[in-house]
């Protein structure tokens, strides 16, 4: 039975995330529903994490098992003809061995929290970015993110919904930088808990009001305590950039 590596890009905005449930609505369902009608048969889409409602991918990572070999160009254009208007789209198959596991395999995670910092309302990145009013000091924001590299207890960062069962994750990339009116928050690690991206985010977002100091955020990773986070940035902004593997 080959196994096959999916490359997956889609615009989260129209599903309930990427994991299937009770109601359909996911990204895994369109993938599913696509692989089903080419090939005939229920098909299970194992992802390397999943995203939440609203959250983008550039670069998510699946893998399917078939019952008879395909082309891999094959499998990729007949899948994503299935799937549209859906905007979902499977953007490279590769045949793997089946020790690969798209979620156990991986080695690193890296994502992309997109700001637009205007006062003019979005339009062409409405959905995709997260418009924030006031002016932001990226250089202040940057500076903080750097005591929150390393391996922390994020407790304060973590979803109350989080199921992982240690807090403990080793962070080695956040960085923010400034392109014009656009600010990009870069996080890369072995794997995330649950809402962590958006909740340093959100953090991050108070050190560049100038609300919170460096001094404010290292206190409120020290606190392993939820109540001390920022206000969660929206799902709008975050993109699932890239899955390493060895």
């Amino acid at each position: 039975m080959p196994r096959y590596k999916l490359t997956i890009e889609y615009n989260g905005q129209p599903y309930v995330g990427w994991q299937s449930q009770t109601g359909g609505g996911s990204v895994q369902d369109v993938i599913e529903a696509g692989v089903k009608s080419f090939c005939g048969t229920d098909v299970r889409v194992y992802g390397a994490g999943r995203t939440d409602a609203g959250v983008h991918a550039l670069g998510q990572v699946a893998h399917i098992d078939l019952e008879t070999p395909v082309r891999t160009d094959t499998l990729r254009d007949a899948v994503n003809s299935h799937m549209r208007p859906h905007p979902v789209a499977i953007v490279e198959v590769e045949e793997v061995p089946d020790t690969f596991e798209a979620r156990f395999s991986a080695t690193g995670r890296q994502y992309l929290y997109r700001i637009i910092n205007r006062r003019a309302p979005l339009t062409l990145d409405r959905h995709q970015a997260w418009l924030v009013f006031k002016q932001l000091d990226a250089s202040a924001m940057h500076d903080a993110a750097q005591m929150l590299i390393g391996h922390h207890d994020f407790t304060t960062f973590r979803s109350t919904q989080c199921q992982a069962k240690s807090p403990e994750k080793t962070l080695d990339v956040l960085s923010v930088s400034r392109y014009g009116e656009e600010i990009e928050v870069t996080a890369s690690a072995r794997s995330f808990l649950h809402n962590q991206v958006r909740s340093l985010v959100g953090s991050l977002k108070l050190v560049g009001e100038g609300r919170w100091t460096k001094r404010d955020l290292e206190k409120a990773l020290k606190a392993k305590d939820r109540t001390f986070c920022g206000p969660v940035a929206p799902p709008d902004g975050l993109y699932l950039m890239k899955v390493d593997y060895k």
